[in-house]
C-alpha cells in the first residue's frame, strides 16, 4: 500500500497534456490480448489525446480525478454523470439518475498499491454528491485483473455491451452498484 497518494478533482485544462501521456501508458494494460499496436494507438490518438481530455476536463457533466504518489501522475478516473446513450447498458442499468466510472487506469508500477481503490472511492463519492442512485462501468470480458477489483469494489456483472477498438468489436461485461 502506497502512504503517499493523493487524489483530486481536476478542472485546470493545463493538465490535459500530463492526463494524455498517462493514458497512453495504462491503456494498453487493459487491452484484451491480440490487440493490435496499431490499434490501440488509433485508440489513444482518437479517444485519449490532450484535446479530448480538455473537453472532459470542461465539461459539466464529468468528473476527472487524478491520483498523485510522490508528487507523480500515476492514474486518473473519467466519471460521467448522465444517462448511458448505448441500448445495451439502458437495458440492464435501469435506476436513475445514474453514473459512470468511463475510464479508470492506473501506471503499472504501482498496481496494488491501493491507487485504483482511492480513485473508486473519490469517483463513487462525486457520484453520490451528484444524487446518483446506481454507478455503472464497462469492463473487457478477458480483464482478468480489473474485474475482481471491481467486484471488490461492489460492482455486480448486470449484462454485456459493444466495445469498439479501431473498428473491431470487442464484448464487454456491464457492471453496476447501487450507491445507497
Amino acid at each position: 500500500m502506497l502512504s503517499d497518494v493523493t487524489v483530486a478533482i481536476e478542472s485546470d485544462p493545463a493538465i490535459a497534456d500530463q492526463l494524455a501521456i498517462i493514458a497512453a501508458a495504462t491503456f494498453p494494460l487493459a487491452c484484451p490480448p491480440g490487440t493490435t499496436k496499431a490499434d490501440t494507438d488509433a485508440h489513444i490518438a482518437t479517444h485519449l489525446s490532450a484535446q479530448r481530455f480538455q473537453s472532459f476536463l470542461g465539461a459539466p457533466d464529468q468528473d476527472v480525478i487524478t491520483a498523485r504518489a510522490g508528487g507523480e501522475l500515476v492514474g486518473y478516473a473519467l466519471m460521467i454523470h448522465a444517462e448511458p446513450s448505448d441500448p445495451e447498458v439502458c437495458a440492464v442499468v435501469t435506476a436513475r439518475p445514474v453514473s459512470e466510472v468511463s475510464k479508470m487506469y492506473v501506471a503499472e508500477h504501482v498496481h496494488g498499491g491501493g491507487v485504483a481503490a482511492a480513485l473508486m472511492d473519490r469517483g463513487l463519492d462525486t457520484a453520490r454528491a451528484r444524487g446518483s442512485a446506481v454507478a455503472w462501468l464497462g469492463v473487457s470480458s478477458v480483464n482478468t485483473r480489473a474485474q475482481p477489483f471491481y467486484s471488490k469494489a461492489g460492482f455486480t456483472v448486470v449484462g454485456r455491451k459493444s466495445f469498439w477498438l479501431n473498428g473491431d468489436e470487442q464484448r464487454d461485461y456491464v457492471m453496476s452498484r447501487p450507491l445507497s
